[in-house]
């Protein structure tokens, strides 16, 4: 079509880049079309050529749409244009269309126009309209409307530049065009109108396509679903629906949900409940009974989610419905699912003010995606059972009384049912005259077991790789080496009083490394493990390049501040004559690696984000455990910093065999009080080892008391 010195027309109407015509519709350099394919059936299409872009160096500026959770691929886009004869009009189209990366396809007549739309299915349609005598443009336009594939096809025509602009387009747009296009034959303003189109129109009606798979999902979904508007007019029903309820959809689309006839099992204020806890945007779930078209009442465990839309207002609210069968029981238990069912409501009822407290729902509250089914499916039998666990009537009845208390109740029976869904029901509390509130909610998010789900669910500790150390930290140096201004800080390291504040400032945050070296030496910690200082050292700048400096607490001088109190107390004469120095070795690595790579977050955060670790370690232990794993990771994945190597190298002579299984039992023993000593650190087991340490003593003192008496009488 002359849009390129090296495209040339042949006779037969197909365009050519390689700068000749041929006659042979089977020549190797004729470009793959419609017009081809036609051609080698003997059933040439006339007034149809073809120019195919698929060798533009040129790429669309896209690739891939987000349309909500979805990401969808976008392919090559395809033009089709529509041009009785050549022109500098659609030259310029031509032109733009090979800039862009798009394919572009030319018909001369409206036959052969619409026959390559149905074969091609083009997603912009540009149609001249300028020139009424060649052909009708507007009734062109409304047959390829009238192909059901023209649905998300974007139409343009190009009209004549009028003197006066008062000619309306509702003409164009009844015929079915989706733009007008002023002629105008610049490069660059094609250029422009197709990087309009693309990222306009095109790409809006690309996710109207992808709604296709979404309905489908709708109409095959078992689950009965119900989309209203924000005035509750009922928009969309889906099969399942209808099977469940009986009704037909067109008899509802359309009306009032208010029309629709309700169910007497339901208490009187549950529908206003219901409709106070969505119009605040807040997600509703509970017992309902719905009334069916033939007059039968359905008990359904029902979830209804408002949707925000343009405004940030709520603009639709999807209703998911799942009948719970076994309903011959259901007078008796009525009372009871309607009290469960108040559950959801006084979460959503006072999440907003009860900030610091356990959102404890009943027995249908909200839980991870993945255990859904599984949750709903017990639910059906727990509610057609007439027998309760007694904690369930207490939390039932707890949420019974909250429903008409004031603030400060509510709130304290909030704390009673935080309390009743941990496991350390019987075990002792901390006792405090004053209660901060601050206090009690950082106290109380380090101890809570991990029960509770977050509202979004979406926060994932990130593995973490190794920081890098850079290679100036990394060379070796001896204890003697040290910066005058480092050893000074140090001189009374082994003090009570000595400030760990003053030794990270003066190591610009790096106190671990330098503390360890000389609490580790005073200790004999490199004789011990049969280890070069060199060794050590490399073991402890990787250790400290793992914690986390952006941490506020949990970082190297807090894991400088353990090894020092732990050191303290390691020197007490009474301490020494009761450990070996294997203990007092283990003691100074598990103070020195017990928060390694620690995030900033409590076990229970962790829990209830379901990030990676807490599904690793089973929701138990789960920073501890990743402390101990880690520290032994780093420790023996460089044979530099690998301060045990010396402890379980293998060896083949017969002759130290015997010294070797000595040795790789030494080690054994030091790895599993190192693993055994960090994961005491977790505070929920603190009062557990307290327990047992006081008993430790009062059972041989007690024992020592029943034998004096004994033997005085």
């Amino acid at each position: 079509m002359g849009c390129a010195s090296s495209i040339h027309i042949s006779e037969s109407r197909v365009v050519y880049h390689s700068g000749k015509e041929s006659e042979d519709s089977n020549s190797p350099n004729q470009t793959n079309t419609t017009a081809t394919q036609s051609q080698q059936q003997g059933n040439p299409v006339p007034g149809l050529f073809i120019k195919s872009s698929s060798t533009s160096t040129y790429k669309t500026a896209f690739t891939e749409v987000q349309f909500g959770p979805m990401k969808l691929h976008v392919d090559q886009l395809q033009v089709l244009l529509v041009f009785a004869k050549e022109d500098s009009q659609s030259n310029g189209f031509c032109w733009a269309c090979e800039k862009a990366g798009f394919r572009c396809n030319t018909a001369k007549t409206p036959e052969s126009a619409l026959e390559s739309f149905l074969e091609k299915h083009h997603d912009i349609i540009i149609i001249d309209h300028r020139h009424s005598r060649n052909f009708d443009a507007e009734a062109l336009c409304r047959s390829i409307r009238a192909a059901t594939s023209s649905e998300n096809t974007v139409i343009v025509a190009v009209v004549r530049r009028q003197d006066r602009e008062d000619a309306s387009v509702m003409p164009l747009v009844n015929a079915g065009f989706n733009r007008r296009y002023i002629e105008n034959t610049n490069f660059m303003t094609c250029y422009n109108e197709l990087l309009q189109l693309e990222h306009g129109e095109v790409r809006a009606q690309f996710k109207l396509r992808a709604c296709n798979a979404i309905f489908t999902a709708l109409e095959q979904s078992q689950e009965a679903i119900e989309i209203t508007s924000e005035d509750h007019v009922i928009q969309y029903v889906n099969p399942a629906y209808e099977s469940i309820m009986g009704y037909q959809q067109g008899e509802l689309l359309g009306k009032d949900i208010t029309e629709v006839p309700k169910s007497e099992n339901n208490k009187a204020d549950l529908l206003d409940t219901i409709n106070s806890c969505i119009k605040i945007g807040k997600e509703w779930q509970g017992i309902y009974y719905a009334k069916k078209k033939n007059g039968d009442s359905i008990q359904q465990n029902v979830k209804i989610t408002p949707v925000i839309g343009q405004g940030g207002k709520i603009r639709h609210y999807v209703s998911i419905k799942r009948p719970l069968h076994d309903n011959n029981k259901a007078d008796k238990s009525s009372e009871r699912v309607q009290a469960e069912s108040q559950t959801d409501i006084q979460s959503c009822k006072h999440k907003d003010r009860r900030k610091g407290s356990l959102d404890v729902k009943s027995t249908t509250s909200r839980g991870s995606d993945g255990s859904s089914q599984r949750r709903h499916s017990s639910m059906a039998r727990i509610h057609s059972m007439t027998i309760e666990a007694p904690i369930t009537k207490v939390i039932n009845i707890i949420n019974a009384a909250q429903e008409s208390s004031p603030m400060p109740v509510a709130e304290a029976l909030d704390r009673v049912l935080e309390i009743l869904r941990t496991t350390e029901l019987y075990s002792p509390q901390f006792g405090a005259k004053d209660e901060d509130p601050h206090t009690s909610n950082l106290v109380g998010g380090l101890m809570t077991d991990g029960l509770r789900r977050l509202s979004g669910n979406e926060y994932l500790l990130a593995t973490k790789h190794p920081h890098h150390i850079p290679s100036h930290l990394i060379t070796p140096l001896s204890l003697n080496d040290i910066p005058p201004r480092v050893a000074q800080t140090m001189e009374n390291e082994d003090s009570w009083d000595f400030d760990i504040c003053k030794l990270e400032g003066a190591t610009i945050k790096r106190p671990l490394v330098y503390l360890g070296l000389r609490v580790f030496s005073r200790f004999g910690v490199c004789e011990f493990l049969n280890c070069s200082e060199v060794t050590l050292r490399s073991w402890l700048q990787v250790i400290e390049a793992n914690y986390h400096q952006t941490n506020s607490y949990h970082n190297s001088t807090h894991s400088a501040d353990v090894l020092h109190a732990t050191a303290y107390f390691l020197g007490k004469e009474r301490v020494k004559q009761s450990l070996d120095q294997i203990d007092e070795v283990a003691a100074l690595i598990a103070a020195t690696v017990h928060d390694v790579d620690h995030p900033g977050r409590t076990n229970s955060f962790l829990c209830n984000a379901g990030s990676e670790l807490a599904i690793l370690y089973n929701d138990t232990a789960v920073l501890e455990s990743h402390h101990a794993a880690l520290a032994f990771q780093l420790t023996t994945r460089d044979e530099k910093c690998n301060i045990f190597k010396n402890m379980e190298r293998q060896v083949n002579s017969d002759v130290i065999r015997f010294f070797f299984y000595i040795y790789r039992n030494e080690y054994r023993t030091l790895r599993q009080a190192i693993i055994d000593m960090v994961l005491a650190t977790e505070m929920t087991k603190h009062f557990e080892h307290v327990n047992k340490f006081v008993n430790s003593i009062n059972k041989p003192l007690a024992a020592l008391e029943e034998n004096g008496v004994s033997k005085v009488k």
